[in-house]
């Protein structure tokens, strides 16, 4: 009888021609069990996924629920379903006025997709700016705001009229003009081995765009809900985006995503023609109410108030002759060593010895270190201590 990890490698188309292959059968908390019961601390939480953990009881008492009401019911925006609503509503209780209409989506990708197709719709222009060494997703409109060409040369033409600008580098600020529909930053730079905003230059980045009557597009998709120590991580730069991505972390482990703009931008989307975005499954119920849960318990529990404490506890002990830096913007962090033949073996040595972690797309010398938030300070203290052994070993 055929094994469950030869269907795997069969079977199931893979991305890479080394997958891990863990054989993962339960998760709580920060961690994850596999087949033989061995336990994992899941130190990137499914890429800034999970950030209560795993199976946290009130997403799974709240899926539950639903699935047992209805689950799909029609093409989203039809029917008025109170998971949907009520999320909107909490959404928008929570985020500046300026943000007060939900669009859900499926993913970070399909985020990013609608809020391009937004962008043209309302401005009447093509021409997006995207920062150099961002990731926004890897469906074709998304991939082709990839400076980088290692992921896409295989996949090209992608969508002409995209402009690149330096990250931090406020004289390429000239370069957004008339012709442009928006610029679409991260507001924490992840993929390139995580790079935060210096001094004011999302606030100059916002003037400009208004200046000339280009939307701001701010991808939260990766440090949304909670993981830089605010709900948003927008609001610790005093401004506000035009069009917010949200995904990941915003739906407990459930997959969900949403752009977010003004009512009076998002319209546009419903005439001229009409159905100017749709989606089958965007906005699911069960999904809605699984994230209607987590955002619940972020706002009730003190979980994102203490990111910035713990963001502390990894920086004290990550300390190694052979790190090079440690970067980080609350929960989110890259830990620099020499070559990505170093990080590799660190990664390897790791999961063998417990811990999960892993490398960052376009800056593959850096561990990822995106835990749950959840995660305690005797966790830290053992996780650390699992890198730093790692490390040893090289």
């Amino acid at each position: 009888m055929p094994s469950l990890r030869q269907f795997f490698l069969q079977h199931q188309a893979q991305t890479t021609q080394f997958p891990l292959a863990l054989e993962i059968v339960h998760g709580k908390g920060i961690y994850l069990y596999d087949k033989y019961g061995k336990a994992y601390i899941d130190l990137i939480a499914g890429i800034s996924v999970s950030s209560l953990g795993h199976c946290h009881p009130k997403i799974v008492e709240a899926v539950q629920q639903q699935s047992e009401q209805f689950m799909h019911t029609l093409v989203y925006g039809e029917f008025v379903l109170a998971p949907q609503a009520a999320l909107a509503k909490l959404l928008s209780d929570n985020l500046p006025n300026q943000l007060d209409c939900v669009y859900y989506v499926n993913s970070g990708s399909e985020a990013t997709e609608g809020a391009m197709k937004l962008a043209k719709r309302y401005t009447g222009r093509s021409e997006f700016i995207a920062s150099r060494n961002a990731y926004h997703g890897s469906t074709q409109g998304s991939a082709s705001l990839m400076s980088d060409t290692f992921f896409t040369q295989a996949y090209r033409p992608l969508l002409p009229d995209i402009r690149f600008i330096d990250f931090n580098n406020e004289r390429d600020l000239d370069r957004i003009s008339e012709k442009t529909a928006a610029v679409i930053v991260e507001t924490v730079q992840a993929e390139c081995g995580v790079q935060i905003p210096k001094g004011d230059y999302l606030k100059k980045l916002k003037e400009r765009c208004e200046e000339v009557g280009a939307l701001l597009i701010l991808d939260e998709i990766q440090v949304g809900f909670g993981r830089t120590g605010t709900l948003f991580a927008f609001e610790q730069y005093g401004i506000v985006p035009d069009i917010l991505l949200l995904a990941k972390a915003m739906g407990g482990g459930m997959p969900i995503g949403a752009f977010v703009a003004n009512k009076a931008i998002m319209e546009v989307l419903s005439y001229n023609p009409l159905l100017g975005h749709i989606t089958t499954f965007g906005g699911h119920p069960v999904c809605c109410a699984a994230a209607l849960a987590n955002l619940k318990v972020l706002l009730e529990e003190d979980y994102i108030e203490m990111v910035k404490d713990k963001e502390q506890q990894f920086l004290k002990r990550l300390k190694h002759p052979r790190i090079k830096a440690v970067r980080s913007s609350g929960l989110i962090m890259a830990v620099e060593l020499d070559s990505f033949e170093h990080t590799k073996r660190v990664i390897d040595t790791c999961i063998e010895n417990g811990l999960i972690t892993d490398w960052f797309l376009f800056n593959d010398k850096c561990l990822r270190i995106a835990p749950p938030l959840i995660i305690n300070e005797e966790q830290i203290e053992t996780a650390c201590a699992i890198i730093l052994e790692a490390i040893d070993t090289l």
